[in-house]
């Protein structure tokens, strides 16, 4: 488990597309868990050890997390997430780069619960919900196309459904048509930064999560300009 920030009140960690943040049918460990572990072998913890989940990211998705390490922060980053007043960034390697090398999406979202999978439409249907982001081309390798992606909304797989509605599946991505999948079984969508006022202490914090370390990961970061 990479720490990549740690106070008296936030634990943020480097998420790998092994790692799950809520129990899900495997029965696997999830990252609250470890972290409650890792908390009370450090300071010596008896009794029980708090870990509050603040937001999520799928499993197969990489990058930064967010954990509250007691009541009050857990509270307060709620809020923070649900009034948007903090900013993740998100980058994505996708085969078929976008028509435009800059956008902002707008797609109506349906979530198949049984599928567990989203659907995206051009206009309002049933009970859709509005999903907005923003991308931008930041880097091409010989074959694929790094793209940096913000949220105005958080829908359920909203990047991997918009993109993959605009014919440009995340790699990996079988669920949302990608032909072949990753080798760890992970997709190459990774959560890169949270920025945010601090919850209790109100200073600004910037955490950035590096990539992980496959080799198409690796070439295509150094191309960045």
């Amino acid at each position: 488990m990479e720490i990549l920030y740690e106070d008296n009140h936030i634990i943020a960690v480097n998420k790998n597309c092994s790692e799950i943040v809520q129990g899900d049918k495997t029965g696997d460990e999830t990252l609250p868990d470890m972290i409650k572990t890792y908390l009370k072998e450090k300071y010596n913890k008896p009794g029980k050890v708090f870990c509050g989940v603040t937001h999520r990211l799928d499993r197969p998705v990489s990058g930064v997390v967010l954990f509250a390490k007691t009541s009050k922060a857990l509270s307060r980053l709620n809020d923070m997430f649900k009034n948007q007043a903090i900013h993740k960034t998100y980058w994505a390697i996708v085969k078929n780069p976008p028509q435009e090398p800059a956008d902002k999406l707008e797609h109506y979202l349906v979530r198949n619960e049984k599928q567990n999978k989203s659907y995206a439409y051009d206009s309002q249907k049933g009970s859709s919900k509005k999903a907005v982001l923003y991308y931008k081309t930041i880097a091409q390798s010989d074959n694929y196309t790094l793209l940096e992606v913000k949220l105005e909304t958080g829908r359920h797989h909203q990047i991997r459904c918009q993109l993959a509605k605009i014919g440009s599946p995340i790699k990996g991505d079988l669920k949302y048509g990608f032909p072949r999948s990753n080798p760890d079984g992970g997709i190459s969508l990774h959560a890169r930064s949270v920025e945010f006022e601090h919850p209790v202490t109100k200073e600004h914090i910037s955490i950035i999560a590096e990539v992980p370390h496959d080799k198409l990961w690796q070439e295509i970061t150094k191309k960045i300009d």
